[in-house]
């Protein structure tokens, strides 16, 4: 069975468990997922299955063609491959929407991966977490400086990937072993914080289930109202 879905991040708050613990949520639009296509162990020598999510504005007559294979009347935003077991393969077809609740369920572990948040250029002690040059002795100019980059004559050269000053963020990130609080036909809710800004792509994994998980404290009808709502406005 499929372990991963996309979605797109809509918006974060904070709810309650049935114990009163108050935790961080973040919603998850995952409401169009659709198999534009199947790799075989036959054809491609690895199974896997190509999940399309979003839609794209001004599709080109490529695009068109691609969606027509795929079965459906527009080509996706965003296509991502989801690795399978070869018996799995045969149970999808193109044109197939995945519904998040056959994947998912509250108590699941599942790992976000999505692109971070740019935060532009930055020092050494921000972005790596440098400690700095002392604070005495005369070197009140030092405090944020990466301090000594190289090894004079020998090697004579900076080498590569040396920590220093320079773009920081926007980049692929993954945040490992998030637990699901709630699952809705259209939405995701995560317990805790997710890369990249409102409105970006993530890529929803499972990798195990939560044997002490503790429910979300709710009015039924509340909850999922607020999960049409984050999908209504992320179509906005």
């Amino acid at each position: 069975m499929i372990d991963a879905i996309l979605g797109q991040k809509t918006r974060q708050t904070q709810m309650f468990l049935e114990n009163g613990t108050r935790i961080p949520v973040t919603f998850i639009n995952t409401s169009g997922n659709v198999v534009v296509g199947i790799r075989t162990k036959e054809k491609n020598s690895y199974t896997a299955l190509q999940l399309g999510f979003g839609k794209v504005k001004h599709p080109t007559q490529a695009m068109f063609g691609l969606a027509k294979a795929a079965r459906i009347d527009y080509w996706p935003k965003v296509v991502r491959e989801i690795r399978l077991d070869s018996s799995d393969s045969s149970t999808f077809r193109p044109g197939t929407f995945i519904n998040p609740t056959e994947v998912f369920k509250p108590g699941d572990i599942v790992d976000v991966t999505g692109v971070s948040k740019g935060k532009g250029y930055a020092g050494v002690v921000k972005r790596h977490h440098f400690k700095g040059g002392p604070r005495t002795h005369g070197q009140s100019d030092r405090e944020r400086a990466p301090g000594s980059i190289g090894q004079a004559t020998t090697p004579g050269r900076v080498y590569r990937g040396k920590r220093m000053a320079g773009r920081m963020g926007q980049e692929k990130t993954t945040i490992k072993n998030l637990r699901i609080v709630d699952v809705g036909e259209k939405f995701v809710a995560v317990k805790g914080l997710v890369p990249g800004v409102i409105k970006s792509f993530l890529t929803i994994k499972k990798v195990g289930e939560d044997k002490k998980f503790v429910p979300l404290y709710k009015d039924v009808e509340k909850v999922e109202q607020v999960g049409k709502e984050e999908v209504k406005d992320a179509n906005k």
